[in-house]
């Protein structure tokens, strides 16, 4: 298995210091957020080459079909204004080559109609996302973030609403924190869907809102992830960390590159292939 780090995790570095960070670090490959990056791609896909990075999962700039709940990450208010951003994404991002570009539904807010709106979107999506050549993936959302984040918190759900939208070609965007209450043999059960797997831990204090590296929490990640590979699921192990600037945040991108690089080999020697 190859391993990534997503560039959430190293948030206040810039696209060209989380490039050298990770190369340097020993990753193969790098999660893009697109916010980070500059505006010339042809510049920034000469900059990956020459770091022998390839690109695992693409986050869009505006990452939802709905309106997300969390300070600074809102985008345009208006749901037609985002599928069109998503769009345009599927269309900028497929020149990366990525293992698959995602998106999240967003939750339900003030919209009465939510769900037959995503069904919707994610026809538009989907097929700006075929055309791009790129692989489109559905992620579920942490249960506790229902309000904020996606009304879609299980694969069960995410499954529901590709099959209402009639999404056979899109797939589900994994992410080992989001997914934590999820029995290893419901990932196995749906390998083939699986477009990407980020990779996070429940930290083991039940004060902590953020994420931990693998590792740092009870065994699920390394459950969830021997699943997956037993089934025959092959791609990147993209470590994705959202925390605070007095934890993960506050480290150094190079700092911040090794423990996450550090944390990640350690994971696949718990899960041989």
């Amino acid at each position: 298995m190859k391993l990534s780090l997503s560039e959430i995790s190293t948030v206040g570095a810039t696209f060209e210091e989380d490039v050298a960070a990770y190369s340097a670090a020993g990753f193969e490959g790098i999660g893009i957020w697109e916010f980070k990056l500059p505006e010339d791609d042809e510049a920034n896909l000469k900059l990956l080459r020459e770091a022998g990075l390839s690109v695992a999962n693409c986050i869009p700039e505006v990452p939802s079909l709905l309106p997300l709940r969390l300070p600074g990450m809102e985008g345009p208010p208006d749901p037609e204004q985002r599928v069109e951003a998503l769009c345009r994404s599927m269309r900028r991002l497929a020149a990366y080559e990525p293992e698959s570009v995602l998106c999240l539904t967003g939750p339900v807010g003030r919209f009465e109609n939510a769900r037959s709106m995503v069904v919707e979107g994610l026809r538009e999506v989907a097929a700006a996302a075929h055309e791009a050549g790129v692989r489109l993936g559905l992620e579920p959302s942490h249960p506790a973030q229902l309000e904020t984040v996606s009304f879609v918190n299980s694969v069960a759900d995410a499954l529901a609403l590709l099959d209402e939208a009639g999404l056979e070609n899109v797939g589900l965007m994994v992410d080992t924190y989001n997914l934590w209450h999820e029995p290893p043999e419901t990932l196995a059960a749906v390998a083939e869907r699986v477009t990407g797997l980020h990779v996070a831990d429940v930290p083991l204090e039940a004060d902590r809102g953020d994420r931990g590296l693998p590792g740092e929490g009870e065994p699920r990640s390394a459950a969830l992830c021997r699943a997956l590979f037993d089934a025959g699921w092959e791609g990147f192990v993209d470590v994705e960390i959202f925390s605070t600037p007095e934890r993960f945040w506050g480290l150094s991108v190079d700092e911040a590159s090794l423990r996450a690089y550090a944390a990640a080999s350690a994971l696949l020697q718990t899960v041989p292939s």
